[in-house]
C-alpha cells in the first residue's frame, strides 16, 4: 500500500458549514475502509524563506486527509461521498513517496 494526501481546496459552490452530517458520513466510510490515517482542517499560517522574501501562503487549501491505497486511482475511489467534491469543489491527490 502507498500513502496519499488528499487536499481539499476552498472553492466549493455551496457553503461547507451546512455539510456537517456529510462529513460525519464520509469519515465513517473512510474509517470503515481501514485505509484512513488521519487528517485535519488547515488554518492560517506563513511561509518562511531564509532570505526573508517568502512567497504568500497557499490560501486555497482548507484541509487534508491521509489515506492508504494501492494506486492513485485506488485513492480516487475514496473520494466517493467527499463533501468538498460533492459541493463542486476541488480535491487534489498527492502520493507520499517512500523514503
Amino acid at each position: 500500500m502507498n500513502d496519499y494526501l488528499i487536499f481539499m481546496h476552498d472553492d466549493t459552490e455551496t457553503p461547507m458549514d451546512v455539510a456537517t452530517s456529510a462529513w460525519e458520513d464520509y469519515f465513517a466510510m473512510l474509517r470503515a475502509s481501514g485505509r484512513f490515517c488521519g487528517g485535519s482542517s488547515i488554518g492560517s499560517g506563513i511561509c518562511v524563506h531564509r532570505s526573508g522574501q517568502a512567497k504568500p501562503v497557499t490560501s486555497h487549501l482548507s484541509g487534508y486527509l491521509r489515506v492508504q491505497a494501492e494506486s492513485i486511482d485506488d485513492a480516487k475511489k475514496l473520494l466517493i461521498g467527499n463533501p468538498v467534491l460533492n459541493a463542486g469543489g476541488t480535491v487534489e491527490i498527492r502520493e507520499l513517496p517512500p523514503d
